[in-house]
């Protein structure tokens, strides 16, 4: 008997959800001008947990990469946004993880986004070069081992490739020097925006 189910695609264009559980919360999207429909979609709770990490992620990685703002100003601002995407993590994500008898990865990612923060800090705040100089890859590394712990207790093909993919980020980003930043926030942010947008195989 297979781990994953390979009757369910990895990944597909979104389904109605028939479980009433699921619907509850739904945004929904329909995006037209008369007749003509240009977008139409809705996000469950868990996309909506995805859509706001990826859009307090921009800020983050924008401000590093672009603008001359000490280190100790956007070290606070970081952790700011974090403490509000892991408090919206928990909102939304609560009741999916209890169905699933899996609340050990809320607490896992929880953990997670909390270490890098202290790390983070401590390298801004107490000048730890060694961190200073890998944060992109420390945070990398954090968001691929919540996304393979994620993807082997809802035995989902997608999110164990979503954590390969952060991996092979960092062995990408010696080779480009002087956009790290850029690059990091890039590759997170989109696969976030790409959880969100299709339905991703799950238990």
């Amino acid at each position: 008997m297979s781990f994953f189910n390979n009757s369910v695609p990895p990944l597909r264009r979104k389904q109605v959800p028939l479980d009433i559980q699921d619907s509850e919360g739904l945004w929904f999207v329909n995006w037209q001008i008369g007749n003509i429909k240009f977008y139409s979609t809705f996000y469950t709770r868990i996309d909506q947990a995805f859509i706001i990490w990826g859009l307090l992620l921009i800020p983050i990685f924008t401000t590093a990469q672009f603008f001359p703002i000490s280190w100790d100003l956007q070290a606070t601002l970081w952790s700011i946004l974090s403490f509000i995407g892991t408090a919206a993590m928990v909102y939304w994500t609560r009741n999916w993880v209890q169905r699933r008898q899996v609340i050990w990865i809320l607490y896992c990612w929880v953990l997670l986004m909390l270490l890098g923060v202290v790390l983070t800090d401590l390298g801004v705040f107490l000048g730890w070069g060694e961190i200073l100089l890998n944060l992109c890859p420390l945070w990398l590394g954090l968001c691929a081992l919540g996304y393979f712990c994620t993807g082997l207790a809802v035995r989902s093909r997608t999110l164990i490739f979503t954590g390969i993919i952060h991996l092979l980020g960092i062995f990408i980003l010696p080779h480009i020097i002087g956009w790290e930043f850029l690059t990091t926030g890039a590759l997170m942010v989109v696969c976030l925006l790409f959880l969100a947008e299709f339905e991703w195989d799950h238990c």
